[in-house]
């Protein structure tokens, strides 16, 4: 895999293990709502105002978190791509006594093309919140990181 590729894939799945509570927060028995523009909308909001006051955030970092949410579900997006199922296009690929490898290969691409395009911009966005953060909100940060399977901002 070529350094820059290995590097980009790396920064989108560190971000979003930094903020995946934008995706998460707020959903606990609520699964069967589904993913609505609107409730994407309300779970960014909720997220990026818990995050905000555990970090203590300026008005400043708080517009660069926005920043960063409205990138990570630009990518989300572009990484789902068009289907509608995602789940049925996995299945398709073994729906047959073959696995469809030329299909799967479709699929990785359409994946790779979505970070490498989208990739950039949401670690720009999420080095300039970073570097926006005092040195004590960094720390908070990294311990966070440091506990990322015991949960994140106090969630489960």
């Amino acid at each position: 895999m070529k350094p820059w590729i290995k590097r980009t894939l790396i920064g989108l799945t560190a971000t979003t293990v930094v903020l995946g509570g934008l995706t998460a927060c707020g959903t606990r028995g609520d699964h069967a709502r589904g993913w609505s523009d609107e409730r994407v909308t309300e779970v960014r909001g909720k997220a990026i105002e818990k995050i905000s006051s555990k970090l203590d955030l300026n008005a400043e970092q708080k517009a660069k978190l926005g920043v960063l949410a409205n990138e990570m579900i630009a990518s989300r997006k572009a990484f789902r791509g068009e289907s509608a199922n995602p789940r049925a296009d996995m299945a398709a690929l073994i729906a047959g006594d073959k696995f469809d490898r030329s299909k799967a290969q479709q699929l990785l691409d359409q994946k790779l093309q979505a970070a490498q395009g989208n990739g950039p911009k949401m670690l720009a966005a999420f080095g300039d919140f970073y570097d926006s953060l005092n040195p004590e909100q960094q720390k908070q940060v990294r311990e966070r990181l440091e506990r990322r399977g015991h949960g994140w901002w106090g969630r489960g």
